[in-house]
């Protein structure tokens, strides 16, 4: 057996450092007559006559202490003074519990304490350090050391630790190899805002923390390494939501003499080896492919949650030329079917239609159309539709007596998908329809190449400059390129982004080509990418890779709604960190060090 694959006997460390020689959460009814030594911190005090209880925890489990004042009074009176938190060590002799309590592990014995030592009092805390807490978000992140001892949150990071590790064999056994990248950089154009780190010894200029490894993981492939990965910290300066951190970890990975199928079968594969590992749940079937065009036509997202169907159809052909102003000048007219939903209350579809008028999704009403036990149709726009073009519209949503029927129209079809995907997933949580014990797995392929820009009012690459086109779309580059394209795919698990990748270029006319369709100078090119450029003239391989987000990974895992409890110390949503105050404010001299000077506009 190997050193990595073998089991470790914690119980020799436990011996060296006596504090103590069992945990809080290993001791079980066959060690009952034992003498063990505990530390850990006080959960919680009950005194009930002439005996003291205690909870003990530390971060394998919890232990329940005995004190008797008819054994020993002073050691009894010591124990019922100790406060929440306390950190102590007890010793004492393992025995079964009268009353047991099948909650927890260990919940079929006791210690009955003979010498207590508390090693260091502590303050109450400012919340319970229990999974059902008082502390609302901002004070737990305040107090996040606090935080991280309540088993909730401390599991999250467990499992955390096990995909780790259970990523890193896997990896491992099919021959990459992990390889760490500089962590200050050069400033690339064509991604989101950089963190940006000043110099001291290059005065006026500046690194950058790494978006992602990219170009250093395509430099790892030119250098012959033909399987790369890392556990790697990334950093983005950008607006901040439930599954965003200004600073977040990547599985990044890279192969060499590879093709997008390569690459989709290895890292499917993965996928399916952490849900059964970490989940004990089987994948026996391929992930669903679907292109990125049919993903925008029939769900208006580009990462569908596929928990449930309410595919959208195109609804023109029916609706239009029966007087409805409304849907006889619309661009694109779709709808969903929400199948046994037609119970909604009148209050409810208002409130829904509220709902999609809201700023943030921008449409400016909806029609509903009811499906009555009879087989009848009754909508909300009746006065323009007979029962026979309602029953057109019956049979095109594929609807049955019981269900409702939603629709959304607009004169941007793109817009109005998106204003649709947002009903259809408000209408599937308001179902139930979308639940965090089941898995949906999706790879979405055949981006396009390019991203229409109006801010910078040119075409920008949709996911890096370094993506290689389709083949046979090489030569719409020249006369079509908003047509072109992406060799790229992303993972989508239950209507999140987990990864995404891309076949890269490793040809470098072929990546001055794409420079010079995204704007960039001959000039401009070689002083951002020119090292690449240059590595590529030196028999670069064709290559392709991807990176999962591992904060996003874990929170699917551990049936989260943020990724900030499966992270030991993270930031809130103004990007502070406010158990550290940080960012904050430099000395100084330290901005003298460093020949800089702040001016703040007012």
């Amino acid at each position: 057996m190997s050193g990595a694959n073998k089991k470790v006997n914690l119980q020799p460390f436990y011996c060296i450092y006596m504090f103590r020689n069992k945990t809080c959460g290993e001791l079980r009814l066959s060690d009952a007559g034992t003498t063990v030594t505990l530390a850990g911190w006080v959960q919680r005090v009950r005194r009930m006559g002439g005996m003291v209880f205690i909870d003990l925890r530390d971060r394998y489990g919890i232990t329940q202490l005995v004190f008797d004042d008819a054994s020993d009074a002073g050691l009894c009176e010591k124990a019922s003074r100790l406060g929440r938190e306390y950190v102590i060590q007890a010793t004492g002799k393992v025995s079964e519990r009268s009353s047991k309590n099948p909650r927890i592990p260990t919940g079929d014995i006791e210690i009955l304490v003979s010498e207590l030592n508390v090693i260091n009092a502590a303050d109450t805390p400012p919340f319970t350090i229990e999974d059902n807490t008082d502390g609302g978000d901002d004070l737990r992140m305040k107090y996040r050391y606090l935080d991280l001892r309540r088993p909730c949150v401390r599991g999250n990071l467990e499992l955390r630790h096990k995909m780790v590790m259970e990523i890193r064999k896997f990896l491992d056994n099919l021959g990459f190899m992990e390889v760490e990248t500089p962590v200050l950089i050069n400033s690339t154009p064509e991604g989101a805002r950089d963190f940006v780190v000043p110099s001291r010894m290059n005065p006026g200029q500046f690194y950058a923390l790494p978006q992602s490894p990219q170009i250093l993981k395509q430099l790892l492939m030119v250098s012959g390494f033909d399987r790369y990965f890392q556990i790697a910290k990334c950093f983005r300066d950008e607006d901040l939501r439930a599954d965003r951190q200004p600073e977040f970890t990547q599985i990044d990975c890279e192969m060499s003499f590879v093709e997008q199928e390569d690459i989709l079968q290895i890292f499917e594969a993965m996928a399916k080896h952490l849900f059964k590992s970490i989940l004990g749940i089987d994948f026996p079937e391929p992930f669903q492919r679907m292109t990125w065009q049919d993903a925008m036509k029939y769900y208006g997202s580009d990462k569908p949650d596929l928990r449930f169907d309410m595919r959208f159809v195109e609804l023109a052909d029916v609706l239009k030329g029966h007087g409805f102003g409304v849907f006889d000048s619309a661009a694109y007219i779709g709808g969903i079917c929400a199948k046994g939903a037609a119970t909604y209350t009148r209050k409810q579809i208002d409130a829904l239609t509220e709902y999609v008028k809201r700023p943030q999704i921008g449409a400016k009403g909806m029609v509903y159309a009811r499906v009555e036990s009879d087989g009848t149709v009754k909508s909300s726009v009746d006065k323009f539709y007979s029962q026979d073009a309602l029953q057109q519209l019956k049979a095109a949503m594929n609807a049955a007596p019981g269900d409702l029927i939603l629709i959304l129209s607009g004169d941007d079809a793109m817009k109005t998908r998106k204003q649709l995907s947002e009903l259809r997933l408000k209408v599937a949580d308001e179902l139930g329809l979308r639940r965090k014990d089941a898995f949906k797995c999706l790879w979405v392929i055949d981006f396009p190449m390019y991203e229409w820009s109006d801010e910078e009012n040119r075409l920008m690459a949709m996911h890096h400059p370094f993506t290689s086109p389709k083949p046979e779309d090489i030569p719409l580059l020249d006369t079509d390129p908003a047509s072109v394209r992406a060799n790229a795919y992303d993972m989508v698990i239950n209507g999140i982004e987990v990864g995404g990748g891309s076949i890269r270029i490793h040809d470098s006319k072929l990546q001055a080509t794409i420079f010079k369709v995204l704007g960039f100078t001959p000039e401009q090119a070689q002083a951002k990418f020119g090292f690449l450029m240059n590595a590529f003239k030196y028999g670069a391989p064709p290559h392709g890779g991807l990176a999962f987000g591992l904060d996003r990974f874990v929170s699917i895992f551990a049936g989260l709604d943020s990724i900030r409890d499966c992270i030991a110390f993270p930031k809130n949503n103004s990007g502070r960190d406010v158990m550290l105050d940080a960012p904050g404010p430099l000395d100084q001299s330290q901005l003298d060090e460093l020949q800089l000077k702040v001016d703040l506009k007012a």
